[in-house]
């Protein structure tokens, strides 16, 4: 697939994604509770739960979610600056703990919950207004009982890095 055919495509997988999600808001102990972690992110996507207060923040959506993989995508621009003419750190940060965390949430059977414990990044280029859409792709790496581990990169269109981070959860009953 060309580059301008694979931009178009990530637009339009953009696109789909926003009209399917309900507005932004939490989700209830319940709900959470009585779902698998994949079954609730497909609720979020679905638009049958509300989706991310965060994503809504900063203008990210969920693309993809299967078990141990879950992509995000969205397009930074100037409202995400630092005073350094670029995007600020914390843009791919959240991108990041997003993809990771949600990867490792898509493993989970229902009752069970994580949080993040440690999160490490490695930012390879930077960011700017220019560059388009980015997907924030998040894998596991391990999931067991009581601690988890997923990897993330953070892509353009063009399949140049950005970023590449690893996060350890704590995994516990809900």
């Amino acid at each position: 697939m060309s580059n301008d055919s694979l931009l178009h495509s990530w637009l339009e997988d953009e696109q789909a994604a926003r009209v399917r999600l309900a507005g932004p808001g939490v989700s209830s102990m319940a709900q959470l509770r009585e779902r698998s972690g994949l079954e609730f992110l497909q609720a979020i996507g679905d638009g049958v739960l509300p989706s991310v207060p965060i994503g809504a923040l900063m203008g990210f959506v969920p693309i993809c979610w299967e078990p141990g993989r879950m992509v995000f995508q969205g397009t930074p621009g100037a409202q995400h600056y630092n005073p350094l003419g670029s995007v600020h750190g914390g843009y791919a940060a959240t991108l990041l703990d997003s993809c990771v965390g949600c990867a490792v949430h898509s493993m989970l059977p229902a009752g069970k919950g994580y949080t993040t414990l440690e999160l490490k990044i490695n930012y390879i280029r930077a960011i700017t207004d220019k560059i388009g859409p980015v997907r924030a792709e998040g894998k596991t790496v391990h999931v067991g009982g009581q601690t988890a581990i997923a990897e993330g990169r953070i892509t353009d269109a063009q399949g140049r890095l950005y970023a590449f981070a690893t996060t350890t959860c704590l995994v516990f009953a809900i």
